[in-house]
């Protein structure tokens, strides 16, 4: 069947088989290989995307379902200039990774986070990224880093 998506502002039409995934199309179809493939069973959250600004476990959602729908993955997040969203800035200020499999889900669960809430706490952000998890870090950094990005102190 054919699918169209806006990607990060660019619109992809292509022919696919009903049951691809959308983490599948944007990584293998589309050629973002940003958003990474986890445990395929919604628990980890490596695939976290932005649909229609949402943030979503994209390895739970048909390509199909988001037919002229928005998507917005880790690579559309920095400018084109390569300035770093003001999330990734935060991150990698706040050592906030360290593997780095996690990190662009995580990235992108936050920015959705942020942008629902006016005002936020640490246990706001613990709570709302509770989806997403890190092997490696504790959390700790990636709390501070959100928080940052927020403009709320830690």
């Amino acid at each position: 069947m054919e699918v169209s998506i806006e990607i990060n502002g660019v619109e992809q039409t292509h022919d696919v088989e009903p049951r691809m995934l959308l983490v599948q199309y944007i990584r293998e179809v589309a050629g973002l290989t940003g958003t990474n493939i986890g445990c395929d069973t919604s628990s980890c959250g490596a695939c976290t995307v932005l649909l229609n600004g949402e943030s979503i476990k994209s390895c739970t959602v048909l390509a199909a379902q988001v037919q002229g729908m928005n998507i917005q993955t880790i690579e559309g997040l920095a400018d084109e200039d390569g300035t770093l969203h003001p999330m990734q800035q935060a991150f990698h200020e706040c050592h906030a990774l360290q593997c780095g499999y996690c990190t662009p889900g995580m990235v992108m669960a936050s920015v959705s986070l942020v942008e629902k809430n006016t005002s936020i706490t640490e246990n706001d952000v613990r709570e709302g990224l509770e989806g997403n998890l890190c092997r490696c870090t504790g959390y700790h950094n990636i709390v501070k880093a959100v928080l940052q990005a927020s403009g709320t102190s830690s």
